[in-house]
């Protein structure tokens, strides 16, 4: 139950900062974005970052209520998504730690960043924390 609730409110803190965002926030937005030569990689508006922080809302809730803190219907999660749900987690983790071998992850080339300072020492292995602790759900076998 443990490794759940600390994923929820990680993935819980994490939705709220990107709504933050979407809302005009600006606090942090220089480092939330990967870099080459000062440029940023994305240019995220409004929609795609609040649609982002309604999938991490989405991932918390899910892990509440694979541990029973979220009283819902059965038959409203698909049962693809109850069956495989904590799977697919543990693999979006585990690959955002791994990275795409260019700007984020573990195994970035471009490190003369803001993003890729932080994202060496708070981003990847907060992923991959993410991922182990989603692995020790399955292992524990959680509600399935």
């Amino acid at each position: 139950m443990i490794p759940a609730s600390l994923n929820a409110l990680v993935l819980f803190l994490i939705c709220g900062i990107h709504i933050y965002w979407g809302l005009g926030g600006r606090w942090g937005l220089r480092s939330a974005v990967p870099e080459r030569n000062g440029t940023k990689t994305l240019q995220p508006g409004p929609f795609s970052t609040l649609a982002v922080a309604i999938i991490f809302g989405c991932m918390a809730l899910f892990y509440l209520y694979k541990i029973g803190r979220l009283p819902v219907a059965d038959s409203l999660i698909p049962d693809w998504l109850n069956r495989y749900g904590l799977w697919l987690l543990t693999g979006i983790f585990l690959l955002r730690a791994v990275g795409d071998f260019r700007y984020v992850g573990f195994f970035k080339r471009v490190r003369n960043s803001r993003f890729a300072y932080l994202d060496t020492r708070i981003y990847s292995p907060l992923c991959l924390l993410l991922s182990i602790n989603t692995f020790l759900l399955i292992a524990f076998s959680v509600k399935s």
